[in-house]
């Protein structure tokens, strides 16, 4: 997998290169200090896979940079590298269309699992970004508004967890391995949030995900 990355922090951005210099299949092919740099250079790197991006930079931040890659290289991955944990960074950034968002304190085995999330074609949060996308009350409403709020508060946080691994299309027994359930339990809580919610199958809870901002 051929890796650009963007940070205006030097020592930030030789940390995460040598990380990843670490796991054989992974090549670091340059590195910058802003994200106009890395963007302009796309025009010359050839078959890049994933960018991996810092949010606050000088001349063209990692929101800015994702809504250009999206526009001219829909086929790159990005994840976006921050210290934010805020509800509203964190929507802003999917909504610009990254493919994960890594806390920058994450260690190699976090880093490792998002770049295979991604490149599957799936969405990465870390641990602390989920928690904060499932807080209640007030995180709820930052997110999706008020007028939305009552459809969340019916169900527990481990059932918007399901409902995120369902509408990101794993099977029952890849989302009993990722919460440490039994298949069967998995299948009782998605009976229970079909119920909650008044919904017939899968395709509804994807279609209810999308419209809360769940994924």
């Amino acid at each position: 997998m051929r890796i650009l990355i963007a940070d205006d922090h030097q020592f930030i951005l030789e940390s995460i290169e040598i990380l990843l210099s670490t796991i054989p299949e992974y090549e670091v092919v340059a590195t910058f200090n802003n994200g106009k740099e890395l963007f302009d250079s796309l025009n010359f790197h050839e078959n890049i896979d994933l960018v991996m991006t810092d949010y606050n930079m000088p001349q063209m931040n990692g929101i800015e940079l994702t809504y250009q890659i999206r526009q001219k290289y829909p086929q790159i991955k990005i994840l976006l590298l921050t210290v934010s944990e805020e509800v509203q960074t964190i929507q802003e950034a999917f909504q610009a269309g990254v493919s994960g968002y890594v806390m920058k304190k994450a260690g190699k085995e976090e880093f490792e699992k998002a770049i295979k999330v991604v490149s599957s074609g799936k969405k990465y949060y870390s641990e602390s970004v989920v928690f904060e996308l499932l807080n209640r009350d007030k995180k709820i409403s930052d997110l999706v508004g008020d007028n939305l709020k009552d459809d969340l508060a019916k169900l527990s946080i481990r059932e918007i967890e399901i409902i995120k691994l369902i509408a990101e299309e794993n099977s029952t027994n890849e989302i009993a391995e990722k919460l440490f359930l039994s298949p069967a339990t998995v299948e009782t809580h998605r009976h229970n949030i079909l119920k909650k919610l008044g919904i017939k199958n899968s395709i509804g809870l994807v279609k209810f995900a999308l419209k809360n901002s769940i994924i």
